[in-house]
């Protein structure tokens, strides 16, 4: 572990972790996981030594320019931000990293033990996977855990899922098998629309973060972000037939599974969230 300052001392910590790559369909876990940071204020701390875990062929290390004209070059790794979030009423150590290429087992369990040094009490992994989705509807978000205490939660079930994993699959398990409370948060991104940036699947995954942990997150300009790039995917839908056609069958397909939610259940805490929103926010003059 390269530490990058002094290890923070925090306050009944909560670890979230996103990473890029084979996790991270529509760039939607890292981007929420970068907004969080970004509005939280989140500090690094400390970094993982990127030669004992990642391919530089695969991830090339990429050179820039300082202001004083100074080039630099910043290695591919995985950092560790801390910030206090006073409305939290706990503080948030954030995972910002990329998927490594080598070496996993060392890897996850670098990272626990820096879990365990910095106290934290819960872990929650963020990730995005494409799916046959219509991106006119919400953003679905799975809640999977093994772990007793989150199975406690609302819409947090135990993972059905078999096939092949990656690091978020990893990193949960090696939770799981340290009795770290953990659970997993996957968001389904429109296979026909994941080649870019996902706005409306990283707004969906913080706002269930914000249930989870009992807190609102400033979303700035995420949900004119979402808009915008639905309204992109309308026009592509709209010029080419295929996808059109194809859009429509996924629409109906949903509308039909979800017929018997329709439901005062969902509308209510859309309500609630709303109240707790327009509650947070200063009144206009």
């Amino acid at each position: 572990m390269i530490e990058l300052a002094d290890w923070p001392e925090l306050t009944d910590p909560v670890m979230i972790a996103a990473f890029e790559g084979w996790n991270d369909a529509g760039e939607a876990a890292t981007s929420a996981l970068e907004h969080l940071s970004r509005i939280w204020g989140a500090v690094p701390f400390a970094a993982l030594d990127p030669e004992e875990y990642y391919d530089f062929q695969v991830n090339r290390p990429s050179v820039s320019r300082e202001p004083d004209g100074q080039r630099r070059i910043t290695w591919p790794t995985t950092r560790l931000l801390a910030a206090h979030v006073p409305a939290l009423g706990r503080d948030v150590v954030l995972v910002d990293g990329i998927e490594p290429s080598m070496r996993w087992r060392s890897y996850v369990v670098e990272l626990l033990e820096a879990a365990d040094r910095l106290g934290v009490q819960a872990l929650v992994t963020v990730g995005a996977l494409l799916a046959d989705v219509p991106h006119t509807r919400p953003i679905p978000i799975t809640g999977t855990s093994d772990h007793d205490l989150m199975l406690h939660r609302d819409g947090v079930e135990r993972s059905q899922y078999e096939g092949p994993t990656g690091i978020v699959g990893v990193l949960s398990d090696a939770a799981a098998q340290a009795e770290v409370p953990a659970l997993s948060l996957w968001a389904a991104v429109p296979h026909y629309a994941g080649a870019g940036p996902s706005p409306k699947a990283t707004l969906a995954l913080l706002r269930r973060i914000e249930e989870l942990l009992d807190v609102t997150i400033d979303l700035d300009d995420l949900p004119d972000q979402a808009y915008a790039w639905e309204h992109g995917v309308d026009e592509l839908a709209e010029g080419d037939s295929e996808v059109g056609e194809y859009v429509r069958a996924l629409e109906e397909a949903k509308d039909t599974s979800e017929l018997p939610e329709a439901s005062g259940e969902a509308i209510a805490l859309e309500f609630e969230r709303y109240l707790r929103r327009r509650d947070d926010d200063p009144p206009k003059r």
